[in-house]
């Protein structure tokens, strides 16, 4: 509506989309949205066709991710550090509870998001030690408002990380990029796509 179209008339809505400068992805998804809206109110359209364009996700190299990590405050280092090893997305880094780490036995307990599975994966000395410098200030061992004011303040220092390192590739860092980084880094250890799938916690291999 705010970029000038009228729901209730396709027409306006496939020219809208089509004067956007998104990408045939982006484009794709509205064209989705807004046939789930047509379906929900009795309306009907021809839908635009948008080519999504396949590309493979960027993973930096293991030095640029631990510079990124050992420049960021303790609580997003350490944050990032459970990302790297595990793979979690990050709501369900953000959702964790201090009653899902064993301490133990160097293991977390990850309660899934987006319909994946549950699965239990071990965590270095490392970022054990990390863990526990933290104030155990509510039941959560992040959560402390909205994951994207979170994601601001790493956004920040990752940008302030750049610049000293004189590498624009650290700006190219999002928290998913942790997750392909995990995913890449267990299968060039392993070259089994099923433990893959397993660590990331899909349940349909084509994701994985």
């Amino acid at each position: 509506i705010k970029r000038g179209a009228n729901l209730y008339d396709p027409e306006t809505v496939k020219d809208t989309i089509a004067r956007q400068k998104w990408c045939p992805g982006r484009k794709e998804n509205a064209v989705h949205a807004y046939s789930s809206f047509l379906k929900m109110v009795g309306g009907k359209w021809d839908p635009p066709r948008y080519q999504r364009v396949a590309k493979l996700p960027w993973v930096p190299t293991e030095s640029e991710i631990d510079q990124l990590i050992a420049g960021c405050s303790r609580r997003i280092a350490t944050f990032l550090q459970l990302l790297k090893e595990t793979g979690m997305r990050p709501g369900e880094a953000w959702a964790l509870k201090w009653t899902d780490l064993d301490f133990e036995n160097s293991n977390v307990r990850i309660t899934p998001e987006k319909g994946s599975n549950p699965r239990i994966l071990r965590l270095s000395n490392t970022l054990i030690a990390m863990l526990k410098t933290l104030p155990q200030k509510n039941e959560y061992v992040f959560k402390n408002g909205l994951l994207r004011h979170f994601a601001d303040g790493f956004s920040q220092q990752r940008k302030r990380m750049a610049n000293e390192l004189r590498n624009p590739r650290i700006n190219m860092i999002t928290f998913k990029t942790f997750r392909h980084f995990k995913g890449t880094m267990e299968y060039h250890r392993t070259k089994d796509i099923l433990h893959v799938m397993e660590v990331l916690g899909h349940k349909n291999i084509k994701n994985t």
